[in-house]
Order: structure tokens, then C-alpha cells, then sequence
């Protein structure tokens, strides 16, 4: 992989060849990785062909990070082993948790942003990056509903996070979106309080509406085209940071490639709109 990333998709296994086919300048696959703890076999050995023409990213879901023990160091072994092998372009999980006092719930779920949370989640973010020999990215998580206790607000705790473990920042817009419809605050406020330095990666998704509550919810489920409305706070973001490498997540309702490459481009559009920005904003040389 000679150019370095821009827009990227999840790789879906119905699109191997197509993936290991395709020559678009930066393109990028994301994987999670748990789907790839196998000695061998076909997958592994097809994530192993579109790595040699690709660069690929682990996004992580199992990592349990804001629970309340360490990482499972069996899950880190296998990580550190998959990303010794296919030696990735980034390694991201996300701020959450889905396993507590010895029970396991497959989700990611919300918690306090209280102090001692913030001690407990550095730790594990640090035996991560040990283990691994390499700096992780954080994801901003999505919210149904208020949670109180919190003695951080989200950015700011992201933030230290950052600063305590020297991880970066993956800035999901469409987590924001869906997160400041949900509590009713402000998506564009959340955006503009980030730290340029920190944001490494960018994820775009499409989303769904729950009807069942009597205030109706919007939910991150992957299974649909990315809403104009978050294309619109991606734009916004990218004018002001300039150019991230940024993923398009696609998880259900699964088009063919070139629809979800049609999809890339829109957002390789944006990123080359926003590089031009950056040049004609940079001052002259004297």
C-alpha cells in the first residue's frame, strides 16, 4: 500500500475478491478482530491476500476496557498475535464495557464518567498499548439514554485519556449524531470541542429510528446508508481538522462493493475538498 489511507470500509466476507480486487488510491479495510482469532483457514488466509494489496485497521470490540478488571489476557494474546501478523495501520477500540463482575453482555455498554472510572480505564488502555507494543485509538461511544454520576464531561475524559495513556481519538460523527439527538444536546458543540492533535480516525455509519418509546430513539445500527445530516457534521469537522483517515461502517443490510465504494467516494470527495482548504489556509512563505 503505497498511498496513505483516506477513505476506508469494513471488510465484509462476501466481499473478499472484490476487496482484494480493488485499486482505488488510499483505500483501506477495517476488520474486527475477534473475528479473525483463528490459527488459520480460509478467512485468515483472505484477510492475509487483501493486507498484501491493502492496509488494514483492527477495530476491536471485546476489549472490555471500562470494566471493572483488566483485560482478558487470553483476548490481548490473541490481539497482539493477529496484529503481529498482519501488522495493521491502526488498532481502535471503544469506550465502553461489556463484561463486569464476571458476566458477560454482548454490547457495548455506557458507565460514570467518574474519577475512578477514569484511573480504572487509563490502566487498561496502558496494559493494552504494552501488550501490543503500539498506541491504540479510543471511540467515542453512542447513548440512548442519561446516565448520571459523571464527574467528566465525555470530551474532557476522552481527552485525559489521551493525555494519561498517550492513546488518540477515533471520532465516530455518527455516535455524535445519534447521541445528541438521544439526550438532546448539541452535536456541533461535541465536534468543535475536540482537539485537533487527537483525532487519528473518523467513522461514518448510517443509523436507525426505534419507535417503541414514546420519544423516539435513534440507533447506531450499521445497516444503512450514512444520513445526510451526519455527511453534513463530517464536512463540518474535516473544514476545520483537515483530512483524517476515515472509515465507512456498513454491518447489516449489506449492499455490493461498488455501492458501498460509491458511498467512499462521496467521503474521498470531502477529504480532498478539505486538504485543499487546509493548502490555500497554510500562510506564505516569506
Amino acid at each position: 500500500m503505497d498511498h496513505p489511507p483516506s477513505a476506508g470500509l469494513g471488510l465484509k466476507p462476501q466481499h473478499y475478491e472484490a476487496a482484494e480486487a480493488a485499486c482505488a488510491n488510499g483505500l483501506w479495510f477495517e476488520v474486527h478482530p475477534e473475528n479473525y482469532f483463528v490459527a488459520g483457514g480460509p478467512r485468515l488466509a483472505w484477510l492475509g491476500a487483501i493486507r498484501s494489496r491493502h492496509a488494514v485497521s483492527l477495530h476491536g470490540v471485546g476489549l472490555s476496557l471500562a470494566a471493572d478488571a483488566d483485560p482478558d489476557p487470553a483476548h490481548l494474546d490473541r490481539l497482539a498475535a493477529l496484529a503481529e501478523r498482519i501488522e495493521p495501520c491502526m488498532v481502535s477500540e471503544h469506550l465502553a464495557w461489556s463484561q463486569w463482575g464476571g458476566s458477560y453482555r454482548p454490547d457495548l455498554l455506557p458507565f460514570p464518567r467518574t474519577n475512578q472510572a477514569l484511573l480504572r480505564i487509563a490502566a487498561n488502555i496502558s496494559r493494552v498499548q504494552e501488550r501490543l507494543r503500539r498506541r491504540i485509538l479510543l471511540e467515542n461511544p453512542a447513548h440512548y439514554l442519561r446516565i448520571d454520576g459523571h464527574d467528566w464531561a465525555e470530551v474532557d475524559f476522552l481527552c485525559e485519556l489521551a493525555r494519561r495513556t498517550g492513546c488518540g481519538l477515533l471520532l465516530d460523527v455518527n455516535n455524535v449524531f445519534v447521541s445528541a439527538h438521544n439526550l438532546g444536546t448539541s452535536a456541533e458543540d461535541y465536534l468543535d470541542a475536540f482537539p485537533v492533535a487527537l483525532i487519528a480516525e473518523i467513522h461514518l455509519a448510517g443509523h436507525s429510528v426505534d419507535l417503541t418509546p414514546a420519544t423516539p430513539l435513534l440507533v447506531d445500527s450499521h445497516d444503512a446508508p450514512v444520513a445526510g445530516a451526519v455527511w453534513a457534521l463530517y464536512e463540518r469537522l474535516i473544514t476545520r481538522i483537515g483530512p483524517r483517515p476515515t472509515l465507512i461502517e456498513r454491518d447489516d443490510q449489506i449492499p455490493d462493493f461498488d455501492t458501498l465504494m460509491t458511498e467512499r467516494a462521496q467521503s474521498t470527495a470531502l477529504l480532498d475538498a478539505a486538504a485543499q482548504c487546509a493548502t490555500h489556509a497554510q500562510p506564505a512563505l516569506a
